[in-house]
């Protein structure tokens, strides 16, 4: 069975040890451990988790290569980003969100996972960063939070 591949962002990662996402996201790396999905994860994650406290910054170490698909911000990512900030689908300071959004897009991941509600995971911007890449010859992309994911791509 193929596993899906799911991009996460930094507030998966995050999410862990939060009160409020812990149980969902828990469950999202069970998933993982399970052999059911795959975490692609960005060269813009690891920066991102630099400045986070040790066991944050440490925790996708404890997941064996195999579990995770490391993937490269790229001069086409960038350019895509860009376009999502053109398009007005969020303001020049989410600049990192829609590199995320374009890591993910270019990539071809299945789903991208996030917690980010204001600037990732909501329907308005969803459907207007999934505009931008059909207008720029992307195909769109799922984006969802945890709890949405614990049963993604499972058969009943």
């Amino acid at each position: 069975m193929k596993r899906q591949r799911v991009y996460i962002d930094t507030s998966i990662v995050g999410g862990f040890f939060d009160d409020e996402f812990e149980k969902e996201t828990k469950l999202l790396f069970q998933r993982l451990e399970d052999d059911e999905i795959l975490f692609v994860i960005s060269d813009l994650l690891r920066e991102e988790l630099i400045n986070a406290p040790e066991h944050v910054r440490n925790l996708l170490d404890n997941y064996s290569g195999d579990k995770l698909e490391p993937v490269t911000m790229t001069d086409e990512s960038k350019e895509l980003a860009d376009k999502y900030i053109a398009e007005k689908v969020v303001g020049k300071t989410s600049l990192d969100d829609c590199r995320h959004i374009a890591l993910a897009t270019i990539n071809k991941v299945d789903v991208l996972a996030s917690w980010n509600f204001k600037h990732i995971v909501n329907l308005i911007r969803i459907k207007e960063y999934n505009a931008v890449n059909l207008k720029n010859g992307y195909q769109t992309l799922e984006i969802r939070n945890p709890k949405d994911l614990v049963n993604y791509g499972k058969d009943f």
